[in-house]
């Protein structure tokens, strides 16, 4: 029975649970100097987006208020949109944001953790390996003529830019980038280094 002597009780300090910072989480896991690399290359490549954003308004301006559309601003936004998603892939997978179902994966030992790394992380390359090959084949075919001479395949409008070239470039660098990098994460997870849990730090 407790001691009447004692009441009311005293206060018990509950720590407080710390914010969870969105910085650290938008970061994601880096597992490689590589990854790491990419990771901070990202906020550069993310100004794509405002440069597309800024040339469009420029050509609404230009076309609603002076009446003198462009013949550029078109295209151009189609070829900056495109690079940012081809180079949104190495990105993702540097930080470990691609989606994925880890219902099986939290709930085994570390010991199958690994084996499970190992398998995921040589479907990937695997994966990445056969679309460089088809990248490749775009791109070469995008660069050069039929009789094997440097040719850019250009857009075929009044402007006609090199964009379908320099897109096929852009996702070729993509591909292979990711090829490299899963390369690594195979390697990492063959030494043993497995993922961690959410909530996790390495």
């Amino acid at each position: 029975m407790s001691d009447p002597s004692s009441f009311p009780p005293k206060s018990v300090h509950i720590p407080e649970t710390p914010e969870p910072d969105p910085h650290r989480a938008a970061e994601g896991i880096i597992r490689t100097p590589l990854d790491r690399l990419i990771a901070r290359s990202a906020d550069g490549v993310a100004w794509l987006v405002f440069i597309a954003m800024a040339i469009s308004v420029f050509e609404v301006i230009m076309r609603y208020v002076f009446h003198a559309p462009t013949s550029w601003v078109h295209e151009s936004t189609v070829m900056l949109i495109a690079a940012l998603f081809a180079l949104g892939g190495p990105v993702a997978l540097a930080r470990d944001k691609h989606i994925r179902v880890r219902v099986i994966y939290d709930a085994v030992p570390p010991r199958v953790r690994r084996w499970l790394d190992v398998f995921n992380n040589s479907v990937i390359l695997a994966f990445c390996i056969g679309m460089t090959y088809a990248a490749w084949q775009l791109f070469y075919r995008a660069s050069h003529s039929p009789t094997g001479a440097i040719q850019l395949e250009r857009s075929g409008t009044s402007w006609n830019p090199p964009f379908p070239a320099f897109t096929k470039g852009f996702i070729l660098f993509a591909v292979a980038l990711m090829t490299l990098q899963a390369a690594l994460h195979l390697i990492q997870s063959l030494r043993g280094h497995s993922m961690p849990r959410d909530g996790e730090e390495r």
